[in-house]
Order: structure tokens, then C-alpha cells, then sequence
């Protein structure tokens, strides 16, 4: 059977053997009541990781994310964000739908940075008088990597200052920041070091199944304890999934650089082809123009071959441990034999 090379995301990604041999020995337990040792270990091990006070566990990214603006945030509040941020634009609108927080989103650069200037001037003024008439700014989120792109540590570390000298609370969306750790040969500790509190996603490029772990100082965390369980995100014996994250974190964080070199040679490969326009690459991540009219046939064409990919809001493509070299280069091959033969 032909084996599927699908870069549509690398939340595709399926437990290796060795996950899953740890997934089913582990040792269980009810976490609503705290009693999973196995969750525990793994919540103790991303405090130590991260240089937090304490970590909680969530089945999702988008959960943990909304868990945490909401004990970041009160009702009527609101939080800073790029326009075309996760938190904001991809997940449902959970921070005004559920938590009554009003999103203020602004223009990013091509990096993904905000303007510490436009940062500045969109902090309402709060208390009597001028201040009654504006939701209350309370939290400034950020996103690393995005786009694949590693937010520059130097404007991190400006931006929450910034934030912090006006009142407000720091949060990393940090699904792949572990891929802007490895990129940049630091730590994951020294990449969250500015923040109040991040999401870790561990089901990307990482590989779990399920599970994304938020960090923070043990009040935020307390609060974030009590959001997720009227989230729906109190489970029971979650053991068997927190060791897959636990594999994940001990075997696959270094082989992350595997993904990128990938997404190298898939950019370089898929640069000579004429028809084809490499936007950006970075980390794990391609972004490619692909003609309209060739968007959907060449798509068909692909998947007709075992290749996957995704054009939702452009060509992205994506890396991943189960996406080897030898899968880069026929990819590469596919996509240059359509074009021949649209000519």
C-alpha cells in the first residue's frame, strides 16, 4: 500500500510505537480528583520545563487558550491581539462567545509582530470619568511561531514590558513554540520567560494524540482549574494521555529540527517550478501561491497519488515526523509531473 504523505498540518501526526507502548503501560488515576499520577507527573514536569509555578492539562489547544484568557480576563473585559491570530480568528470566537471578552484585534507585520506602537495606543484608559466608557484592557496575547515564523525574543520582551507598564497580563499561544525553541538553539523556559502564562500545544509536530498543557504562576492556574472543568475539560483517568505527552516531551523534542530541514528542502524543491510562487518558509511551515486555476486540479491531482495538502486561506504546507525526506522529494516530483502536464 502507498504510503499517504499528508502536509495538510502536523496535527496529523500518529503516536509512534514507543508512544504507544508508554500510552498503555501508564498508570492511572481520577484527575478530577487530582488522583491521576501519571497526569501529575506530566504537569509537574512542564512546570520544571517552563520555569512556571504550575501547569494543568487540557484535551485541546483551543481550550487551554480560552482557559486562559478567561482567567486572565472578567466579563467585559478585553484582550489585545493580532488580526490574524489563532486565538482570535481560528477558534471560534470562544473569547467573546463564552468568556464575554471583547477581542481588539490589530493589523500584524509580515512577521507576526504588533507594532508596540499600535499596541500602546489601542490600551484604554480605565477608572472615572473617560475610562467608564471602555471595555477594560486587561491582557495582551501573542503567537509563536506564527506562520512558522519565530517571533523575535528582543520585541517579545518589549511588548510585555509595554503591557505590563500599563496594567496588563502577558499570554503566549505557544502551540508550536517548542518548534521557535529548537529554531533558535534556547530553551523552552527562555522562550516563555516574558509571559504570565502559555499554551503548549503537544499534539503537533510534538506527536501526542491529545492534549495541549497551560502554564502559569499556581493562582492562575487555580482559576484555570476551575474554567476548565465548566469548559468540559475535566476527564478521568487520563493517564494513558498524559504519557504521550510525556514520550512526546522526552523522545521528540530534539527531532523537531528534522521537520524544518524537511520544510527546506520542500521549499527549495517546490521553488523551481515556474508556475509555483515560495512565499515564505520558516520552522516547519511553507507558504506557497499556486495559480487559481491550477489550485484545485493540482490538489486532486495530489490526493489522486496519496499527497495531501490544504489552501484554506493560502497553500500551506506543513512538516512533520511522520513526513520523511524521501516524502519531500516525491511530493516535489508529483507536483512538477502535473505541471508538465498542464502545459
Amino acid at each position: 500500500m502507498t504510503k499517504i504523505v499528508d502536509l495538510r498540518s502536523d496535527t496529523v501526526t500518529r503516536p509512534t510505537p514507543g508512544m504507544l507502548a508508554a500510552m498503555a503501560a501508564a498508570e492511572v488515576g481520577d484527575d478530577v480528583w487530582g488522583d491521576d499520577p501519571t497526569a501529575n507527573r506530566l504537569q509537574a514536569m512542564m512546570a520544571e520545563a517552563t520555569n512556571k509555578e504550575a501547569a494543568l492539562f487540557f484535551p485541546s489547544g483551543t481550550q487551554s487558550n480560552l482557559a486562559a484568557l478567561m482567567s486572565h480576563c472578567e466579563r467585559g473585559d478585553e484582550y489585545i491581539v493580532g488580526q490574524m491570530a489563532h486565538t482570535y480568528r481560528w477558534e471560534g470566537g470562544g473569547a467573546a462567545v463564552l468568556g464575554s471578552i471583547q477581542p481588539q484585534p490589530l493589523e500584524q507585520d509580515a512577521d507576526g509582530t504588533i507594532p508596540l506602537a499600535k499596541i500602546a495606543a489601542a490600551i484604554k484608559p480605565f477608572g472615572p470619568g473617560l475610562g467608564t466608557h471602555f471595555a477594560r484592557s486587561k491582557l495582551l496575547a501573542l503567537e509563536n511561531t506564527w506562520g512558522g515564523r519565530v517571533l523575535p525574543q528582543s520585541y517579545v520582551v518589549d511588548a510585555a514590558a509595554l503591557a505590563r507598564s500599563k496594567g496588563l497580563n502577558v499570554h503566549l499561544d505557544g502551540a508550536r513554540a517548542f518548534n521557535a525553541a529548537v529554531a533558535s538553539e534556547t530553551t523552552i523556559a527562555d522562550i516563555l520567560a516574558p509571559f504570565d502564562s502559555a499554551s503548549l500545544c503537544i499534539s503537533k509536530g510534538l506527536g501526542a494524540p491529545v492534549g495541549a498543557v497551560l502554564v502559569g504562576d499556581k493562582a492562575f492556574i487555580e482559576r484555570a482549574h476551575r474554567w476548565r472543568k465548566m469548559l468540559g475539560g475535566g476527564m478521568r483517568q487520563i493517564g494513558s494521555l498524559a504519557a504521550a505527552c510525556i514520550y512526546a516531551l522526552e523522545h521528540q523534542v530534539d527531532r523537531l529540527r528534522e521537520d524544518h530541514d524537511n520544510a527546506a528542502a520542500l521549499a527549495a524543491g517546490l521553488s523551481e517550478v515556474a508556475e509555483l510562487s515560495v512565499l515564505t518558509q520558516a520552522t516547519n511551515v511553507v507558504f506557497l501561491n499556486i495559480p487559481a486555476l491550477h489550485a484545485d486540479p493540482l490538489a486532486e491531482f495530489l490526493r489522486a497519488r496519496g499527497m495531501l495538502m490544504q489552501s484554506a486561506y493560502a497553500a500551506r504546507l506543513v512538516t512533520h515526523l511522520d513526513v520523511t525526506r524521501e516524502d519531500v522529494d516525491r511530493f516535489v516530483a508529483a507536483v512538477k509531473d502535473y505541471f508538465r502536464g498542464a502545459k
